[in-house]
């Protein structure tokens, strides 16, 4: 198993217990209420959309019969990911208290974060249509034998 898809799911765990402690924390204290936005965060990019990543990039690889198209750019994935989801608790957990002085960490964990969703879409886009090289001697192969080319070749 590659290090960060073992990386995703057990950073997904750690998330899933930090959001887990925050919702326990808020139900004892409903003060705490306040930081439901962190809470949400925590478990849903946190745990389900981390466990998501780790096991796309296990799983579909395989599925589709073609190596991962890059693992450095999961291993930025994961970094990334995990930093942004880190800035944006923080900037939730802060907000109630400095208010818009928040907002700079609020956006920048923002950012962060959907640029590891969009660079996990980009990967696992190029994993699933397979290395050109595979993708043109298909083309070449179908067309010497009049094959019509999927929409997703032409």
């Amino acid at each position: 198993m590659e290090w960060f898809v073992r990386a995703f799911v057990k950073a997904s765990l750690v998330w899933l217990a930090l959001g887990v402690t925050l919702g326990v924390a808020m139900a004892a204290h409903p003060q705490a209420v306040i930081y439901r936005p962190a809470h949400v965060h925590m478990n849903l990019l946190g745990f389900v959309t981390m466990m998501i990543f780790g096991v796309a990039y296990h799983v579909l690889p395989r599925f589709a019969g073609h190596p991962l198209h890059s693992a450095r750019l999961a291993r930025w994935h994961w970094w990334a990911s995990n930093a942004g989801l880190l800035a944006m608790v923080l900037g939730f957990a802060l907000r109630p208290r400095v208010g818009s002085a928040a907002t700079p960490v609020l956006a920048g964990g923002g950012l962060l974060s959907a640029l590891g969703a969009y660079a996990f879409a980009y990967g696992i886009w190029r994993t699933l249509d397979g290395p050109a090289a595979a993708r043109r001697a298909r083309a070449r192969v179908q067309a010497s034998q009049g094959t019509p080319l999927p929409l997703a070749s032409r």
